[in-house]
């Protein structure tokens, strides 16, 4: 039993630090995403942590059984360095009883990523979708690039020249040619753009309103305290009317309805939703090629470089054929049980060899020969 709490802290705590450390990485990268609506569009800070945090779970679930494996692999690396494996394998210790901990690491990885994949996934990245849809095509965010004429419609044009923290709008200037006889140009110095259940409108303060008669050429200046601007060009903000894969359930991916089927073929949501629920055991087979290739064989002072390099393509090989039985049961669906093969078999392969061997030291005599 302390032998199990005292590997287990180990390997969760480097899984840790490798989980923080990969994630760190990705989010680093899948930040650039958004440098667009950060600069052009004005996205506050606040939302633009809230649109990565809604990816996290995505990122995660490739995240936690690499980190599985590769926590399992240095903790007993380091442990046959440190020679503590040896001295566990000299008190009658099985290959299989000294990877029983990594497994136990393995089971509750297993299951977090199927919390994943099947719950947290499809809810975080739907509301990731919804809050983007609402950035780039919601019609007051269209509106609000600083230093920038923005055309609504044909006949209505926008500009803003500073768009403060609070909402605040300054430098405020609006071309309205929706009455081609008496075309409208208001400027203002400062407003603010207000919702309504008609409609966007911008309120400005302190301007002037010129209006010009095509026909006669007369212009007419208002100068005006307050202003109220409708900006709606009569029709309803777009909204979203197709659901990517990775929004639906597992429920929903093994069976497409009208609407789910309509965002992609029906045989690839169908390989995505056998995806969902196969791509967790990878924790498990990761793990058990990195235990197999450590503990299995003979014990070399010389070190377990080669090892390391086997388990590593090992595993790199269970990934690729995850990824490509998933491709080929997305062409031909009687090939879905190859997904649960190219992940199940290298974990009964894994514990076959763990059990049919034993961790034994070379003799010196050996090695120098």
């Amino acid at each position: 039993m302390r032998l199990n709490i005292y590997l287990v802290r180990q390997i969760v705590t480097a899984m840790i630090f490798i989980v923080v450390s990969l994630t760190c990485v990705i989010w680093l990268s899948q930040s650039l995403r958004f440098v667009d609506l950060i600069v052009n569009r004005g996205l506050p800070i606040h939302t633009f942590i809230i649109l990565t945090v809604m990816l996290m779970p995505t990122w995660l679930s490739i995240v936690l059984p690499i980190a599985s494996f590769a926590s399992v692999l240095f903790v007993y690396n380091k442990m046959t360095a440190d020679r503590e494996m040896v001295v566990m394998s000299a008190a009658g210790l099985s290959p299989l009883r000294l990877a029983q901990p990594a497994l136990i690491v393995a089971v509750g990885t297993t299951m977090l990523c199927f919390l994943m994949t099947t719950y947290l996934m499809p809810m975080s990245y739907r509301g990731f979708k919804e809050l983007q849809w609402q950035i780039r095509h919601n019609f007051e965010n269209l509106i609000l690039r600083e230093g920038e004429f923005r055309t609504l419609g044909d006949n209505l044009t926008v500009y803003v020249r500073t768009r403060e923290d609070e909402g605040t709008l300054l430098g405020i200037v609006v071309h309205d040619q929706r009455n081609e006889a008496k075309p409208v140009t208001l400027v203002a110095e400062r407003g603010a753009l207000v919702s309504t259940p008609k409609g966007p409108r911008v309120v400005m303060a302190h301007g002037s309103r010129q209006e010009r008669d095509v026909e006669t050429g007369r212009v007419n200046i208002l100068y005006f305290d307050r202003y109220t601007i409708d900006l709606g060009t009569g029709e309803q903000q777009e909204q979203r009317n197709v659901r990517d894969a990775n929004e639906l359930f597992v429920h929903e991916l093994l069976n497409p309805g009208a609407n789910e089927s309509a965002g992609g073929n029906v045989n690839e949501l169908i390989a995505e939703g056998h995806q969902r629920l196969t791509s967790p055991l990878l924790a498990l087979s990761l793990t058990a090629i990195a235990l197999a290739v450590l503990l299995s064989g003979e014990f070399s002072r010389r070190g377990q470089a080669l090892r390391i390099i086997v388990a590593v393509l090992l595993a790199g090989g269970a990934e690729a054929a995850g990824l490509g039985t998933k491709y080929l049961a997305a062409k031909s669906p009687p090939l879905i049980a190859a997904m649960w093969l190219a992940v199940l078999i290298p974990f009964v392969l894994s514990l076959l060899a763990l059990s049919r061997t034993r961790l034994r030291t070379r003799s010196a005599a050996a090695e120098a020969g």
